[in-house]
């Protein structure tokens, strides 16, 4: 919640006065992040950066339209999804990208070691566990634990339901579980019993 704000300040600040000290805080921010994420979709390093700057440029080109967006964030990364997925098609390959294909790569887990003091060794087996996840499944919990989008989000950015990024979610947290002996539990709906 915070970074949106974050963003929205960015995103007024460049719409109202062509600010472009905001304008490149919301470049540092961002960049990295977002080139991951065209990189996992055209598997181009080049492209990637080239795409993310096509991304910053219309966003400086659309910048007196930039306070209407309810949800920077997913902005972005919709943006930049949107522009990948044009660039594939302008290269007029008939080969569908479906994001379970996307190449994922995770620089480390959500948590953070030094403050839960957590080993090498144990650091390494959770990095395996996630990095080990069918490929829909890192994705999304890549875009969920170190991109930071809610479920909702991810829903709408790779167009699939809410349950189905919350089933995703739990095998992912079963298996990193799993990899630490650790039972986790996840709530199961309650069944209503007929009366007799």
């Amino acid at each position: 919640m915070v970074e949106n704000q974050r963003l929205k300040r960015l995103l007024k600040l460049i719409a109202y006065d062509d600010d472009q000290a905001a304008y490149k805080e919301l470049f540092m921010l961002l960049y990295y992040r977002l080139k991951k994420f065209a990189y996992s979709i055209l598997k181009s390093n080049e492209e990637a950066e080239e795409l993310i700057q096509d991304v910053f440029l219309l966003i400086w080109e659309k910048r007196n339209q930039l306070t209407t967006i309810e949800l920077p964030r997913l902005y972005f990364y919709t943006t930049t999804r949107n522009l990948a997925l044009t660039r594939i098609n302008q290269r007029k390959k008939h080969i569908r990208t479906a994001p379970e294909d996307w190449l994922v790569n995770l620089n480390s887990i959500y948590f953070e070691p030094e403050k839960l003091f957590i080993s090498e060794e144990t650091l390494r087996k959770i990095n395996g566990a996630i990095n080990g996840l069918p490929p829909r499944c890192r994705l999304i919990f890549k875009l969920v634990k170190e991109d930071g989008l809610h479920y909702r989000e991810v829903a709408e950015l790779l167009d699939l339901s809410i349950k189905t990024i919350e089933a995703q979610m739990a095998i992912a947290f079963r298996r990193i579980g799993k990899c630490m002996h650790l039972e986790i539990k996840l709530p199961m709906p309650a069944v209503k019993e007929k009366k007799i």
